[in-house]
Order: structure tokens, then sequence, then C-alpha cells
């Protein structure tokens, strides 16, 4: 990775929501880790299913919640490994399979603050799997 390339970078989209994209290699903490996938319940509008219009979620990694809202496969109830985690959570090489195609929770969740400083859900999953906790964002 080159040393000016951002780990964490934010993509502000036309409607003001905030995506954000994480650099592969060593300085990606989520590449040894993977606790938020199974933790969070990621739910999303319909909408984002690859069979509707603009959608890029695959149609078979989701269920249905109610008429208009999905989640992913494996997290319904909140607590459960999501269907598209690949690898071993707190091991190196852990991975999204869907990353490009990943739902909006997952493309809003930030590792680090504006600031820098880590997200305190970051810290407590992390302590939670035996991983230590996260600095500051590299400059």
């Amino acid at each position: 990775m080159q040393e000016n390339q951002p780990v964490q970078r934010l993509d502000i989209q036309a409607d003001s929501r905030v995506f954000v994209d994480m650099a592969n290699g060593d300085a990606n903490p989520c590449l040894s880790c993977g606790a938020c996938c199974q933790h969070f319940r990621v739910s999303m509008y319909m909408g984002e299913m690859a069979s509707s219009p603009g959608g890029t979620v695959p149609d078979e990694m989701v269920s249905r919640v109610n008429p208009y809202i999905v989640c992913m496969k494996g997290t319904e109830a909140g607590h459960g490994r999501c269907i598209a985690l690949r690898g071993e959570v707190g091991q190196p090489g852990i991975h999204c399979a869907i990353y490009a195609h990943r739902p909006s929770p997952c493309r809003e969740y930030r590792v680090w603050s504006e600031e820098g400083s880590p997200n305190p859900d970051c810290q407590r999953l992390r302590a939670k799997i035996g991983l230590p906790p996260l600095p500051a964002m590299p400059d």
C-alpha cells in the first residue's frame, strides 16, 4: 500500500449519506477482524437487491423482513454471521465476498470517526473476540 493512500476513504453521496471504502492491505484492520459481520443485523430497503433497478446485493443472500425491508442472511436476529463473510473471525484474510456490492449499512459503517478516533463499537467487538484495541487512524 502506498504511504499516502488513506486506509478509510469517505465518499459523500448525492443524498448526503457517507459511504466508506477501506483500503486492502496490512493497514486495513477489517481484514483481520470481521467481528461486526457476525454481530449486527444488516437490514436494508429491498431496492438494494440486485433484482431492483440500481440494486447490487445478490438476491439469494437476503431474507425478507417485511414487504419493504430485507436483511443479509445469517443476521436476521442479530448476533449471527453474515452469509457474505468469508474466513475465520479474528484471523488474517477474513473478508466480505460481496464487498463491491455490499449493502448501505455496511458501506456506512466507519472504523474511525472523522477526527480519527476508533469507533467504540469496533473497540468493544474486537475486545470480545480477543483482538487488541485499534489505535487512532493512521495519517
